[in-house]
């Protein structure tokens, strides 16, 4: 498996700059992302706003390693909820020291220009997962946002003006009317000629790489960081997620059970019922990272899938996953696990189906890798591990 993690002994990666291969993953699955979205007429992760009753303030919980863990988790029967305690974002620093005018290199669709950046006050932010809002905020650069992308869900941006539709899709004029000296992205929100267009009526855009992986959220620091003109803050962020990311996996991987036989099979379903939508999440998806980084094992990397696939009879009966990871509200779209079980009996032929094992997560949280990376990894191996202890329903 390609990614941050190996699934047998999982360790960081050093920084490193996008692999060839992965670069043109991203600019393949993001429009297929997009179409996906704008026939389903719905977003991944939710275009839901922030909840005004987030946590704010960090709430104590039993570490992993005092949790009372289910003792076959193959076994196990019944859906479980992952939760964020404390969906709040605490930045790496108060007001990062700035060099301005910062000059970086730009990914723009007909290749890489150099951009100078010299008026970072006002900064709108898009991408489909809300990853480089949650950076510019864990960077220290928060009160700097003037819009947001529908993604961007955490404390503190609630009420920022959303920018973009249901199908993530940029509206240019709403861009424009909030006289942003600066946007970032990622280019997974457009039509990106629209995007670059901006440029045309003075806003300085930069396309920063952001690979779904917590390496990715690392490299996505140090990205953003540069066109703040503030390199230490981006090291101190990637640091500090590298570090958390570490802890955690080590902490996962003393209660995962370590033998190939026990180990669960997993896969990442993506859902929305009102369109028809299914597909499964492959190998670098970002699915594959947080399978690793769970200590399950990724089957979409075992098959050999890449990318993101429709979802067909013949390939759930191949996997045969243990556990299904989806998003709350596309389960929700399918009418939950009853739903889904009689619309795919395919599913209901696998380990997961007939255990009813599904673990939920928020949308605008499940795949977005960045600051709450170690929390959302922590949330998940909760409800995977000791169903009881989060949102269990069975």
């Amino acid at each position: 498996m390609t990614g941050l993690l190996d699934s047998a002994t999982p360790h960081l990666h050093p920084r490193r700059r996008r692999s060839p291969r992965r670069s043109m993953l991203a600019r393949f699955v993001a429009p297929v992302v997009l179409a996906v979205l704008v026939a389903g007429g719905c977003s991944a992760p939710s275009a839901t706003a922030p909840r005004d009753d987030a946590a704010t303030a960090p709430i104590s919980q039993v570490a992993l390693s005092d949790l009372d863990v289910v003792e076959s988790p193959r076994d196990y029967v019944g859906e479980s909820t992952a939760v964020l305690p404390n969906a709040a974002i605490t930045p790496v620093q108060e007001s990062p020291e700035q060099r301005l005018p910062s000059t970086v290199t730009s990914n723009d669709l007909g290749g890489e220009r150099e951009v100078t950046v010299g008026d970072t006050s006002r900064v709108v932010t898009l991408d489909m997962s809300g990853s480089i809002a949650a950076t510019v905020w864990g960077l220290g650069f928060g009160d700097t946002l003037v819009g947001r992308d529908q993604s961007t869900s955490f404390p503190g941006v609630q009420d920022l003006p959303v920018v973009t539709s249901g199908g993530h899709t940029i509206n240019a004029e709403s861009v424009i009317g909030l006289a942003p000296t600066l946007v970032i992205t990622d280019g997974s929100v457009g039509p990106r000629d629209v995007v670059e267009q901006l440029r045309d009526v003075g806003i300085t855009v930069v396309f920063v790489a952001n690979d779904p992986s917590f390496a990715g959220a690392e490299q996505l620091a140090h990205d953003v960081a540069d066109v703040f003109g503030a390199p230490e803050a981006g090291d101190a962020l990637a640091q500090q997620i590298s570090a958390d990311v570490q802890r955690t996996v080590d902490d996962i991987a003393a209660i995962a059970p370590t033998e190939d036989g026990e180990r669960l099979r997993m896969v990442f379903l993506y859902l929305r019922g009102s369109a028809g939508v299914y597909y499964l999440f492959g190998d670098e998806s970002g699915a594959d990272d947080l399978i690793g980084a769970l200590g399950g094992v990724d089957v979409a990397g075992e098959l050999g899938w890449d990318g993101m696939k429709p979802l067909t009879d013949e390939a759930m009966v191949a996997a045969d996953p243990d556990l299904i990871l989806v998003m709350s509200k596309g389960l929700e779209s399918v009418g939950g696990v009853d739903g889904l079980l009689a619309d795919k009996p395919a599913i209901a032929l696998t380990s997961a189906g007939e255990h009813r094992r599904f673990v939920d997560m928020e949308d605008g949280q499940i795949l977005s890798f960045g600051p709450r990376s170690a929390a959302l990894l922590d949330a998940l191996a909760r409800a995977v591990y000791a169903p009881a202890a989060s949102g269990s329903t069975s």
